[in-house]
């Protein structure tokens, strides 16, 4: 005599697969800080602004440090904006020949400034400042200064516009 027995077995899976694409993000910023001393140096006033780091800026970053395809820019510059700060834009399509929102100061000597960087230490990897070697502007003739820009090139228009600041007043007389 045999002996069957059988037993009956169901298995049930199931899985739920969320958000599979990996991301990251990388934000550019900074601060501006500028002092303005009258012509026996005595200190007028100073303002701090944190920057925009514009589109241009953020593909000139990503193109030279990640793929390669965009030329290392090898001197920057600074300018001056002129104000009043209540009549001043600024956005992340503003280049440097265009950007409706502000107008660049003029009533200075020579052209605009070299930003003499130091570089960057494994200690504080993600700040560069120019604190050595602040850049300097000789004003010859009344000006109010709402903000100020860096960019690729000491005169014109045809350079990369990084980075511009509103100082956030309503001006400032020079």
């Amino acid at each position: 005599m045999t002996i069957e027995k059988t037993k009956a077995t169901d298995v049930v899976s199931s899985g739920l697969t969320c958000n599979t694409k990996a991301g990251e993000a990388a934000q550019a910023t900074g601060v501006y800080h500028v002092e303005c001393h009258d012509k026996d140096g005595n200190l007028k006033w100073t303002a701090e602004s944190k920057n925009l780091v514009v589109n241009v800026g953020l593909q000139y970053m990503a193109g030279t440090a990640l793929d390669g395809t965009t030329t290392r820019v090898t001197a920057w510059f600074l300018g001056l904006i002129t104000g009043p700060a209540a009549n001043t834009t600024f956005a992340n399509a503003d280049t440097l020949s265009s950007h409706a929102g502000w107008t660049e100061v003029t009533p200075y000597a020579g052209t605009r400034p070299a930003a003499t960087f130091v570089t960057a230490t494994t200690a504080n990897p993600s700040v560069v400042t120019n604190t050595a070697s602040p850049a300097v502007f000789s004003i010859n003739a009344t000006a109010t200064v709402a903000g100020a820009f860096l960019c690729s090139v000491n005169t014109g228009t045809g350079g990369t516009l990084f980075s511009e600041a509103d100082f956030g007043s309503e001006g400032v007389l020079w």
